[in-house]
């Protein structure tokens, strides 16, 4: 049983009435767990035909399913980044807005990934994802997923939202506002939520919050969409901090989310004093109503039309060294020249068009790898990002021996040509290896290594 603080349990049965007895039996029962396909890697229908889990789709995320395994991040599929692991809740706000493919998207309070990297699922090949973490440790782990999901066409910044604002004016189409706060909907997931919980902290977390979106408004094109969002239920995190931003910047609406997240949320509440008559199109995810932990959600669309801006376009890096292109053309079947970059003096492959100058950067697109002497040492996004255009394929099972061998770190037999090649597992990249007569190499970074 969790030990509610008293003036929480007040606020709670204030808020939720005849309903506050239902939410606390949720909080007896275990967290429920889900995972998103990752479609950048492999379609929902694909994976449903080689999907090993229990599992249950959700009903507002095309990719999201329900799960009850245990250990699966120490699966292949993990491993290959075809699953990311995320609380169902959290995966609403992306859900909000039907996000066009060659949108720029700032996901503005990034960490650990979840949210990122399920917008960069509905972007297509021109589509640019800015993720950005303003706490350097957490934007480490940020990087890592990506990295791991094989992600293409996404920059890993780590600057506050008053740095963002100023370098990125008038850059995106959406905005995520995944917004730091009291935490009051994880209660039942994470004790320290619980302890660090008091009537201040939900006071300052909501001063916080006001700043982010002040910030975020300058980042946002005129016609773009701010997704507001908080694991929380307090009114003065979630429908007075939107009542604020409405009254402070008439310029936008609140407008009605997707279908498919309606129909899966409650209304958002309006209380005594709020100047906006529409507050009920916010959303609400509680416990006891849908499977997952607690969320708020609010769309917000800048009504002003025309006057878009771009990111300036980022300096040519000129001709590319010829090692870097020999070994390209070794690699790869075949590449976008264009997109192969110099950032801190090594090549990336991301979107030439999208500046990142000034811009305080832990991945500019996919890292190809460190130019040496005379030669290039691969990344493993390279392999992870780039693997279905590798010339050289080994091919393994989720199953089988070989797979568990090369996630060990050991050398595993090939049948190809001597040089770099991509390991894959049921047809999805997991790593790299370096193939010398008949012999893999083992290139599987030491710390995903499973012991």
């Amino acid at each position: 049983m969790i030990n509610l603080p008293q003036p929480f349990a007040e606020r709670m049965k204030a808020l939720l009435g005849n309903e506050y007895d239902d939410y606390l039996k949720a909080l007896e029962q275990p967290p429920v767990r889900a995972f998103r396909v990752n479609t950048d890697k492999i379609s929902v229908e694909e994976f449903e035909k080689i999907n090993p889990f229990n599992t249950e789709k959700i009903p507002y995320v095309e990719n999201g399913f329900y799960f009850t395994d245990e250990k699966i991040g120490n699966h292949p599929y993990h491993h290959a980044g075809m699953i990311y692991v995320q609380e169902p809740g959290a995966m609403a706000p992306a859900e909000c807005v039907d996000v066009d493919p060659d949108w720029c998207v700032l996901d503005m309070c990034s960490a650990p990934g979840g949210k990122s990297s399920q917008l960069k699922n509905k972007l297509g090949e021109k589509g640019v994802l800015v993720s950005n973490e303003i706490v350097p440790s957490r934007c480490k782990i940020l990087t890592g997923n990506v990295e791991r999901l094989g992600l293409k066409n996404v920059a890993t910044t780590c600057m506050d939202s008053a740095k963002i604002a100023r370098i990125f004016e008038g850059a995106f189409d959406l905005i995520m506002v995944d917004a730091p706060c009291s935490g009051e909907g994880m209660f039942r997931k994470e004790e320290i939520a619980v302890t660090e919980w008091s009537e201040d902290n939900v006071s300052l977390c909501a001063e916080r919050q006001k700043e982010i979106l002040a910030n975020a408004v300058k980042a946002l094109k005129n016609g773009g969409y701010i997704v507001y969002a908080t694991c929380t239920f307090s009114l003065e995190e979630n429908e007075k901090t939107v009542d604020w931003f409405l009254e402070n910047y008439p310029e936008f609406e609140l407008v009605r989310v997707t279908e498919r997240v309606e129909k899966s949320t409650c209304d958002g509440i309006k209380f005594t004093g709020c100047r906006s008559e529409n507050l009920d199109l916010c959303r609400r995810f509680y416990p006891h109503k849908s499977r997952g932990e607690g969320q708020f959600m609010a769309v917000l669309h800048n009504t002003n039309s025309g006057g878009f801006s771009v990111p300036k376009s980022r300096k040519k890096s000129g001709k590319i060294d010829s090692v870097i292109t020999d070994f390209l053309g070794d690699a790869l079947v075949d590449y976008d020249g264009e997109k192969v970059l110099i950032h801190k003096g090594n090549p990336v492959y991301f979107d030439p068009d999208f500046s990142v100058d000034g811009v305080t950067v832990f991945a500019c697109g996919v890292t190809i790898g460190e130019v040496r002497r005379n030669y290039i040492q691969p990344h493993h996004q390279f392999f992870m990002a780039m693997g279905d255009s590798f010339k050289r394929k080994i091919q393994l099972s989720a199953d089988s021996e070989e797979v568990k061998r090369y996630l060990h770190g050991e050398e595993i037999e090939a049948d190809c040509a001597n040089g770099w090649a991509v390991v894959m597992v049921d047809g999805c990249s997991l790593g790299g290896a370096k193939v010398v007569n008949g012999r893999a190499k083992n290139h599987y970074p030491k710390g995903l290594r499973i012991k």
